[in-house]
């Protein structure tokens, strides 16, 4: 039998959170592995009600609470350290509190790693859930990425990750900025299932145009010395071919680059390594409620 820790960072949103985790203790039930609940409250404003059944499939929940609120990624980040500093486990699963992250797939992680046990796992995104524009800013941002960096990052948080994965990623300050892009530089020989966006419990979803962006650019920003070499190759070869035709126009592929460069550079000063050793100390208190 091994020990899963299931991470879910939150920011309010605690009705969707009630229903993510009477699904998951049902989706778990016929698993014969002991599942924990590690919640990451974002430094919350609302007050926090949650709605659950006698969970009976679930060992227990902590909610982990912020006094200062640090965003998606840093959540995480936290979670993990947390984790492997005080907690006893063989695989972390990070997933969204919202639904998105469906909890019928923690079966087939658990799948993957009884097959593959040192393997770690991640949720490739083949079908998603969002309206035709987001689809297309967000197929966009993957051939960017591609482009940019040379990788095809296809995952987001949900995954599933061997003890060992989590000590790379928490010796790895890009942690602190960019998950799937920290996990895509730290693990190569990782494995993929496929994975279908949920939709949400309640509400729209919160992922704007703008929140996309900058998740693109922070996954950018862990490779950005490949990202430079790329953009000066880009740059003299654009140069070459546009010489005899140069003006305004021809020019703004150019100062959207530059821009582009601007941005991860901003972005990858987030990546703090100080800011991320002492990251328990913005943990207010750990509550137990199962």
């Amino acid at each position: 039998m091994k020990k899963f820790k299931i991470l879910i960072p939150v920011y309010n949103d605690w009705q969707s959170l009630s229903t993510l985790l009477n699904n998951v203790d049902n989706e778990i039930k016929n698993l014969d592995h002991e599942f924990s609940i590690i919640v990451i409250d974002d430094a919350s404003t609302f007050h926090r009600h949650l709605n659950i059944k006698d969970l009976l499939n679930i060992k227990s929940i902590k909610i982990l609470s912020m006094k200062e609120n640090k965003g998606h990624a840093r959540c995480i980040a936290t979670g993990l350290k947390y984790i492997f500093e005080k907690e006893e486990f063989d695989y972390v699963i990070p997933m969204d509190g919202d639904g998105e992250d469906r909890p019928e797939e923690i079966k087939e992680f658990v799948k993957s790693v009884e097959k593959l046990p040192e393997q770690t796992v991640v949720g490739e995104r083949v079908k998603r859930s969002e309206a035709f524009v987001f689809k297309f800013c967000y197929f966009f941002h993957k051939i960017i990425t591609l482009v940019f960096t040379g990788h095809s990052i296809k995952f987001g948080n949900f995954t599933c990750l061997t003890k060992h994965t989590v000590e790379k990623l928490l010796n790895e300050k890009a942690t602190w900025n960019s998950f799937s892009g920290a996990l895509t530089k730290v693990e190569k020989n990782k494995i993929s299932i496929p994975s279908t966006r949920g939709e949400r419990y309640f509400g729209p979803s919160k992922m704007s145009f703008n929140n996309l962006l900058k998740h693109s650019l922070s996954i950018i920003s862990v490779f950005r010395k490949t990202v430079l070499i790329r953009s000066a190759l880009f740059i003299i070869v654009y140069i070459l071919i546009i010489k005899s035709n140069a003006s305004i126009i021809t020019a703004i592929p150019l100062i959207l680059l530059l821009i582009m460069i601007y941005s991860i550079s901003s972005l990858a000063l987030r990546e703090n390594m100080d800011e991320f050793d002492k990251a328990l100390s913005n943990i207010n208190s750990v509550e137990n409620i199962n």
